[in-house]
């Protein structure tokens, strides 16, 4: 019934717990999960489960704050997209948050680097017709002015995608509905300091909603501070419903519809 669209089984602390997770899983009616990539050195695990687990699917990419680790070229995404049950190209994006203090001190125009790796990565998915998995903080205008420019517009031959985890304005989310991309929420939508993200979330057209954990970070309320898991999706589903006036297992089945439309061959 439910599909997390986003969550990291491949991190120690979900990975070493996996039996549990799944068995979890199946008693929430959590059908399904994309497991996504944030390094290249990370790719044979995230892999690995996908091809392990026949309701797990996995993506190809390096996320956008990540450094000193092997870069990832045209050529290197597209051998990886092409492997069975690889789905989708990031998690990619760019990622400003809190640049000078986290950054020794480096502004926004040192981070010409993140531009040209998810110019690498739009490409990637424009070549190769999977859709790109957007992370986007306090970049938001960057990443939609990139995407423009790389010819995403939502007209054929685009690679169109998903904003992960949204949590800028209903003007960033409104930019990138018009470029074709979906929008995904997690558990912060479950959060008291939400209110603006959940008039966000009304407004967003049925057949571009998805829902995700990004576990295992941001557990929804009532596990708030606990380590996320997929099985936690239908919290988000439930608040999602009480939004927009319907029930959670209506958003279980749209999302679930979307996912499938969005991302080829994860039927159940």
């Amino acid at each position: 019934m439910y599909v997390d669209s986003h969550c990291h089984l491949s991190f120690p602390e979900l990975q070493s717990q996996l039996p549990q997770i799944r068995e979890a899983m199946a008693a929430a009616q959590v059908d399904r999960a994309l497991c996504i990539c944030t390094t290249l050195e990370e790719f044979d695990d995230v892999h690995a489960l996908a091809m392990q687990y026949p309701n797990f699917w996995a993506s190809a990419g390096v996320h956008p704050d990540t450094e000193n680790l092997e870069e990832p070229t045209l050529e290197k995404l597209l051998e990886l997209a092409a492997r069975p049950k690889v789905v989708g190209i990031g998690e990619t994006g760019l990622d400003y948050y809190q640049m000078e203090e986290r950054k020794g001190g480096r502004s926004i125009a040192d981070l010409e680097w993140q531009r040209d790796r998810f110019r690498t990565h739009i490409r990637a998915a424009r070549q190769c017709a999977k859709p790109l998995i957007i992370h986007t903080r306090e970049a938001s205008d960057d990443t939609v002015s990139i995407l423009k420019e790389e010819g995403e517009d939502g007209a054929p031959g685009s690679a169109g995608g998903v904003f992960h985890c949204f949590t800028e304005t209903a003007q960033v989310a409104r930019a990138a509905l018009d470029l074709g991309f979906h929008i995904s929420f997690s558990g912060i939508l479950t959060f008291k300091s939400a209110a603006d993200l959940r008039e966000v979330a009304k407004f967003v057209p049925d057949d571009r909603l998805l829902i995700e954990t990004d576990s295992p970070y941001l557990a929804p309320v009532p596990y708030r501070g606990k380590v996320n898991n997929p099985s936690y999706v239908p919290y988000v589903a439930r608040l999602l419903g009480e939004l927009r006036g319907t029930s959670p297992e209506a958003i279980g089945a749209l999302t679930s519809a979307n996912f499938e439309r969005l991302f080829t061959g994860v039927k159940a």
